[in-house]
């Protein structure tokens, strides 16, 4: 008998899978929840006017951006960290347990809102996030070990969990903060944040051993091992320019990091000077950007043919992938200024009633359908881990009578104001509507090369912004608001969402196939320092959204994430030959 088996995880299955499984989806959705939720109130919280029935801060849109990009920046590196330290150190459940409890504290922080818990938050979040986020899918990947069949359909099933915490959290606490308070938004976002934490806490017997501590275990054989593999591999050891070019990227970044947001908010200029016209933040950045570059050229080139050329092949998707993020992540700060500033947001009569409709459906099917996965799970796991769903089933409690709150108030409106936030739950909605057909794109025999799946998503991603500016033409230059139409932010969404679903997946799928598995965490960390990237230029651009629009108009402003991801997506489809070529084989 093979102790190690994990056979015994499917004798008790829930839609076809282990209820672990379950648990850890209704984990994950949570904590998406409370980290979309938060996100979508955040900008509109930190640049709403002083004054007012919902007063918010009155900071310009270019810090509150600067903040958010170094939020979302950190957000994707500390996994690195808090991965390392689940296996090695601490084991994966408890990483999660830790990584839940640092971000309720932060949620609790932020709604106090006053800016030195602003600031505790949101360090407590970054620092949570990288607890939590890694240790989920190692969970999984650990309890599918010997059924690989399985994992995709695993996979698929989690990402709905993730699709379906960001719908919640982004028209709850985006409704309530809105139409409420912005503290109870932020505070909405700790709760379920404290009750995923507590339910997964006391499911953690349905996991067997799998993410206890890690043993440290003796291997007789690990010298020979070791010998085996110096034998067969030429191993790519880092040289003193390796390492002195890793300090100084490391050091630049960080002054940028911290840099940039603190010239915007506070007015402090940690270095104070400028180089050709450029301030000392954007110096740093371009000085991290080139060592970085430099630190890749330099070594890729030291490893065999086979896998230098698919390394370069990776690196050169990981380009793709930063100016897709960068123009993608406009959803959490620019364009939810757009919506409040330059929307037709106040519908009447029939145009009211309709919308009501139309949300009344949006909100209550998704809904249902994720309370019938809550019941197949009580069915099965009541017995052992009853604590666990009694919590799990007052969360959903909680959620249906906010709903039902939220359809009877405006219900009862003669006028409806839809929310800025409720344009953000589309994403998440086209996701969870086009995902199984994209899916059985990529399954069936018209399963496109990468090369042209990145054009795809790039070019999808350019047209969403097209209609943004085709509907912002009427708009003059220094105009502070408008009253466009709210079908340009639909259509915007849809082919956005369509973008990142031939794009959004690839990043990990070509690293699994064309890295070696020694070098995957070298390479698992570039893919998420290009995403980190991304985000980070998506607001230092995005903050300058008032300046453009004053100088240009707004138009221009959209045309410019219009053009750049479309010609990137054509240089994609043109590099098709050199990237085949450098994947030798790999589809």
């Amino acid at each position: 008998m093979n102790n190690n088996s994990t056979d015994h995880f499917f004798k008790d299955k829930v839609l076809g899978h282990p209820s672990g499984l379950f648990v850890l989806f209704f984990t994950e959705m949570w904590e998406r929840f409370s980290y979309y939720g938060m996100r979508a109130i955040l900008v509109i919280f930190l640049t709403g006017a002083i004054l007012g029935d919902n007063p918010g801060w009155g900071w310009s849109t270019s810090a509150a951006l600067s903040l958010l990009g170094t939020y979302a920046m950190l957000v994707y590196l500390t996994p690195l960290i808090g991965g390392w330290l689940a296996d090695n150190k601490i084991g994966y459940r408890r990483a999660v347990v830790i990584g839940a409890l640092l971000m309720t504290l932060g949620h609790a922080s932020m709604a106090v809102e006053t800016p030195l818990f602003l600031y505790i938050g949101i360090g407590l979040l970054i620092f949570g996030n990288g607890f939590f986020k890694p240790n989920m899918t190692s969970i999984i990947s650990r309890m599918y070990e010997g059924h690989d069949e399985k994992k995709d359909g695993a996979y698929n099933i989690f990402y709905m969990g993730v699709n379906a915490g960001s719908f919640l959290g982004i028209m709850l606490c985006g409704w309530v903060g809105e139409k409420i308070g912005w503290s109870y938004g932020f505070g909405l976002a700790g709760v379920f944040m404290l009750l995923g934490m507590l339910q997964f806490y006391y499911a953690q017997s349905i996991f067997g051993n799998i993410g206890d501590k890690p043993l440290k275990v003796k291997d007789n054989n690990n010298k020979s091992n070791t010998n085996s593999i110096k034998a067969t591999v030429k191993l790519n050891r880092f040289l003193t320019i390796d390492y002195i070019l890793i300090v100084v990227f490391t050091i630049s970044a960080l002054i940028f990091i911290i840099n940039d947001p603190l010239s915007k908010i506070g007015d402090i200029q940690t270095l104070n000077f400028s180089i050709a016209g450029m301030t000392d933040s954007l110096f740093f950045a371009l000085l991290a950007a080139i060592t970085f570059i430099l630190l890749l050229i330099i070594r890729i080139p030291r490893y065999i043919v086979l896998e230098r050329d698919r390394m370069i092949a990776f690196a050169i998707f990981c380009v793709f992938t930063i100016f897709f993020w960068a123009a993608f992540e406009q959803a959490a700060g620019s364009l939810p200024v757009y919506t409040r500033d330059f929307t037709n947001r106040l519908l009447e009569g029939g145009a009211a009633t309709t919308f009501k409709i139309v949300d009344l459906i949006v909100t209550v099917v998704p809904l249902a359908i994720i309370t019938y996965v809550l019941w197949s799970l009580f069915r099965k796991t009541f017995n052992r881990i009853g604590l666990s769903n009694a919590i799990l089933g007052t969360s959903f409690v909680i959620v249906w009578g906010i709903v039902l709150y939220k359809l009877y108030i405006e219900f009862q409106a003669t006028e409806t104001e839809v929310p800025v936030t409720w344009f953000a739950i589309l994403n998440p909605l086209f996701i969870i509507m086009f995902a199984p057909l994209f899916t059985k794109w990529w399954d069936s025999r018209f399963n496109p090369q990468a090369s042209v799946k990145y054009f795809l998503g790039l070019a999808l991603l350019g047209v969403g912004f097209g209609f943004l500016a085709f509907g912002a033409m009427s708009v003059p230059a220094g105009a502070k608001t408008a009253s466009l139409s709210m079908a340009w932010l639909v259509l915007a969404y849809l082919f956005h969402t369509l973008g990142e679903l031939c794009l959004s997946p690839m990043g990990l799928s070509y690293l699994s196939k064309l890295i070696p598995a020694r070098m995957v965490a070298f390479m698992f960390g570039v893919y998420y320092l290009a995403i980190a990237i991304g985000n980070k230029l998506a607001h230092y651009v995005g903050g300058d959204i008032e300046k453009i629009t004053n100088e240009h108009g707004l138009s221009t402003f959209f045309l410019i994430f219009t053009i750049i991801p479309i010609a990137l997506g054509l240089i994609s489809l043109m590099l098709n030959p050199l990237l085949k070529k450098l994947m030798h084989g790999v589809r």
